[in-house]
């Protein structure tokens, strides 16, 4: 191997070891132990699963959920200790809110694209930590770490995307670039969209569901396109270091499913490929 080669492959064990330690800490993909949507009358408080307190939704257009407890209910948002009533405010907020169970119970309020707002509740000694094993993932190759094509498209492109979840229901996202190269005499032409301020690659290829994670795998995506976005760049897909989602690591959350055109039909044989437990087996 190659000092270059074995450089990268010493980057990729580090990167695979700060995976391991986001996964598995105390609001990691791991500790995820339910998201609870908070809906209907905002006058009708609701009990969340395995939490105290009775949770409000908001009238429209103000972020986040209004929660009632006790002192005995030892709920803290924002550091203080809740009794009454507070308002907790949604990830989409500027400021958005902590909220504390326990030693190791922990939350905050997530909001949908319709404006409905859920209480996400992580727990830092869940079943998925206490089970974990290790991230099953491809020794490097650097056969598949290529140099695409990156061709801004001039207002973006909309599409449905499907969710784990939503019943064959589409959201719409955002395709700002065309992004193809070729690969083994194959040509391909992938879809990235924007989520959450970055460009994510969600596909699937020939081993998902056989040697991998059957949904699929990500990538994030860091484009070298022109300053003005105005014409062909390049972006670099480094397919050791696509990475399980996070419906992977937990039930509760609801993961987007590759587009059609991100289906390949070829093995790609780098990156993570499932999550053991402490045995070795899967752990979901």
């Amino acid at each position: 191997m190659t000092d270059v080669i074995q450089d990268a492959a010493a980057r990729l064990e580090t990167y695979r070891e700060a995976r391991r330690r986001f996964v598995t800490g105390p609001q990691g993909n791991l500790a995820l132990v339910n998201t609870e949507w908070i809906l209907g009358d905002p006058a009708e408080g609701q009990r969340a699963f395995g939490v105290p307190g009775l949770w409000f939704p908001l009238p429209a257009g103000e972020s986040g959920l209004r929660l009632e407890a006790t002192a005995a209910d030892g709920i803290l948002v924002d550091g203080s200790l809740v009794d009454g009533s507070v308002v907790v405010r949604g990830q989409d907020s500027e400021r958005a809110s902590d909220v504390r169970f326990s030693d190791t119970v922990t939350g905050f309020v997530i909001a949908s694209e319709e404006g409905t707002y859920a209480l996400r509740v992580w727990d830092a000694e869940s079943e998925g930590n206490r089970d974990f094993g290790s991230i099953d993932a491809f020794a490097f190759d650097p056969d598949w770490v290529i140099e695409a094509a990156f061709t801004p498209i001039e207002g973006g492109r909309a599409i449905g995307v499907e969710h784990l979840k939503d019943h064959g229901v589409t959201r719409e996202r955002v395709v700002p670039a065309e992004i193809t190269f070729t690969k083994d005499g194959v040509d391909f032409s992938l879809t990235a969209f924007e989520d959450n301020g970055n460009l994510l690659l969600v596909y699937s290829d020939a081993t998902s569901g056989d040697t991998t994670y059957g949904v699929g795998r990500f990538m994030k995506l860091v484009p070298d396109a022109r300053p003005d976005g105005s014409g062909p760049g390049t972006v670099t897909l480094d397919f050791n270091r696509a990475y399980l989602p996070p419906c992977a690591f937990s039930y509760h959350f609801n993961c987007p499913m590759p587009p059609l055109e991100n289906r390949f039909t070829v093995p790609v044989e780098a990156g993570e490929k499932n999550v053991l437990n402490a045995s070795g087996g899967l752990l979901h």
